[in-house]
């Protein structure tokens, strides 16, 4: 198929992008913004999505960069996940968001696809939105009143939504220091190699005296959108780090995700299934890291 008729403009500075929000808006126009189009195009070729007008980012070389800044990471929205994979900086001081990051499809994928295209599209099987949430990352957007940062807890709505507003563009992601010591994990399974994910699990999780402490377990592709399991992560706060005590951690992650996702892919109880294999896994790998 090909995509229905849409005005197309591709501004070369975040207020000139700023600026056409604004007047789509008044005129009450249904307006996309396109950063790197690896979920964007396939929905506009289906006609899944069909907007009226698409602003294409790609002309924004100010957003592209990966940098340190103080002791946080700063990467802004049109980066790559090309350059997040190959970038020092990530893989040698956030080594779970460096992990996600080669999760994300094939190569080609992550060749065009943008960090926060990513973001911001929230697809609930994107890896993204649960490191977010066990690391809390946030997020900078820019709209006509200025920047603003969100908590990736208030940052992703449900599925696909996002707390943006129609005139605000996300323009950075900021990662907090991943403190010396912290273990971490993320594992997904999918029905072949770089499909989005039927069940993922995030984990981080720090030891002291052999016992695990702050302890977080982020879910993805069970729920409308990446959801925190605090239940599974009290089951272990504070408990030795054992097989025994990851596996009773798991079981409750399992039970604790509330309204599964059931389609022709998985049903409900397999994804519970899935949560609880794979938090157990998760926690073992990171328990291992953290010694």
């Amino acid at each position: 198929m090909k995509a229905a008729s849409f005005d197309y403009h591709a501004p070369p500075t975040v207020e000139s992008a700023i600026a056409l929000l604004q007047r789509f808006e008044g005129e009450g126009l249904d307006t996309k913004l396109l950063a790197g189009g690896q979920s964007l195009m396939p929905m506009l070729n289906m006609r899944i999505a069909r907007p009226q007008v698409l602003v294409d980012l790609g002309k924004i070389e100010a957003l592209d960069y990966i940098r340190a800044e103080g002791e946080a990471i700063a990467i802004g929205s049109m980066a790559s996940k090309r350059a997040a994979e190959d970038s020092p900086l990530l893989r040698e001081q956030q080594p779970l968001f460096h992990a996600a990051t080669l999760l994300i499809g094939h190569r080609q994928i992550r060749n065009r696809g943008t960090v926060g295209g990513s973001f911001a599209h929230a697809d609930p099987a994107a890896e993204y939105p649960a490191v977010a949430l066990v690391q809390d990352i946030r997020m900078r957007a820019q709209g006509p009143n200025g920047v603003r940062e969100i908590a990736a807890s208030d940052f992703f709505v449900t599925f696909m939504t996002t707390s943006l507003e129609a005139t605000e563009i996300l323009v950075e992601v900021r990662l907090p220091p991943f403190r010396p010591g912290t273990g971490w994990a993320i594992q997904e399974f999918a029905k072949r190699h770089g499909d989005l994910a039927l069940a993922g699990i995030a984990v981080t999780l720090r030891k002291a005296n052999g016992r695990c402490e702050d302890v977080r377990i982020g879910a993805f592709g069970v729920n409308a959108t990446a959801v925190r399991l605090p239940a599974a992560e009290a089951a272990l706060n504070g408990q030795s780090a054992t097989t025994e005590n990851f596996a009773r951690a798991a079981a409750v992650a399992g039970e604790s995700v509330a309204e599964p996702l059931g389609d022709v892919h998985a049903t409900p109880d397999y994804r519970r299934q899935l949560v609880k294999v794979l938090t157990e896994r998760c926690l073992a790998e990171a328990a291992a890291r953290a010694a």
